[in-house]
């Protein structure tokens, strides 16, 4: 088969489409002929060398992809051969076939496209977990997600506005990103190359109370500003680390306003935790992708041979949602 492969770390240009022998799912697996997969941020750190699969997972890029079902092992009961499917798999999305858990995938709704189910089990899922199942946000609560035009945010942005229609949201972007977050029906954006400490706009909006969760992938820098923002049982959800990884903490606030901070990844996890978050996500959130309550955001999509290209984009945040790449016909 047909995938992208790096015989080195390093930029985007390490990238080749190259041939590779077509992987066969183990028991618990079926293997999926890939239509499409989209870019995340996570492929760009593993491409340099940082961010490894976990063990036993395929080294290939690639998070998340959809298509059909082509085979199946011999303890799947729940699939058969040619269903349509979109799945989250901890490696191996950039490849004309990716071998998923059984319990990882979810049914592409019929109103859907292979290029829009390709963008849902990454982001949107990371979303999920991190805002709702982690930061517990509930309808009238309020939220601030940071870097608003990136596809977890954004995916974020949509759930909210989906599941908690009565909930506030607060969004920081970069200025060529905010009429396009406005559009999306937040009820805040801030300009975070003007606000880097946002404490006060916060305050001023919540008329002190100070927000409900927080989700972030700034790191360091946030951290004061991002405390100081947080209500009473506020929860800071850290689900990435660009500006660094250590900052002070006053924990005698925290302690007094009794706030929690929460690391969170989702590759890393147990096969059968995944499974769980995926089957909570297919109740509750799934149906709103069926009934287009939820459309993914797509920027472009790219041929396979172009994604050298593709990485350009998200690494020069070109992008307002997802960025796709086709990997076969439908």
């Amino acid at each position: 088969m047909k995938a992208v492969l790096i015989d080195e770390f390093g930029g985007p240009e390490v990238m080749r489409v190259g041939e590779i022998d077509t992987p066969e799912p183990k028991a618990n697996e079926v293997l999926i002929k890939v239509v499409a997969t989209s870019i995340n941020r996570p492929d760009l750190v593993q491409r340099v060398g940082n961010y490894p699969a976990p063990a036993g997972d395929s080294e290939i890029l690639g998070l998340e992809v959809a298509g059909t079902i082509a085979a199946i092992g011999s303890d799947v009961a729940d699939w058969k051969v040619g269903d349509r499917v979109m799945a989250l798999v901890g490696g191996g999305g950039y490849a004309e076939y990716a071998v998923a858990y059984s319990n990882h995938l979810m049914p592409i709704p019929d109103s859907m496209s292979y290029e829009e189910a390709a963008c849902v089990n990454e982001s949107y899922i990371t979303a999920f977990l991190n805002v709702f199942m982690i930061g517990g946000l509930e309808d009238g609560q309020t939220a601030i997600i940071h870097g608003g035009g990136g596809g977890v945010n954004t995916a974020a942005i949509q759930l909210a506005k989906a599941l908690t229609p009565n909930a506030k949201l607060i969004v920081t972007a970069n200025p060529t990103k905010m009429e396009r977050v406005k559009e999306l029906g937040v009820d805040l954006v801030i300009d975070y190359t003007q606000t880097p400490d946002f404490t006060g706009e916060i305050k001023e909006f919540t008329k002190k109370k100070g927000v409900d969760v927080i989700l972030d992938h700034v790191g360091a820098k946030y951290l004061k500003p991002n405390m100081n923002s947080l209500g009473y049982k506020g929860k800071l959800v850290i689900i990435g680390i660009i500006s660094g990884i250590k900052a002070e903490l006053n924990l005698a606030l925290m302690m007094v306003k009794r706030q929690q901070i929460i690391g969170s990844v989702l590759r890393s996890r147990p096969v059968a935790e995944k499974g769980d978050i995926i089957a909570e996500f297919t109740r509750r959130a799934l149906p709103k992708f069926a009934d287009r309550s939820i459309v993914p955001i797509i920027e472009k999509v790219f041929p396979l041979d172009e994604v050298v290209g593709a990485h350009q984009m998200m690494e020069q945040d070109q992008h307002f949602g997802k960025i796709v790449m086709k990997i076969a016909a439908d």
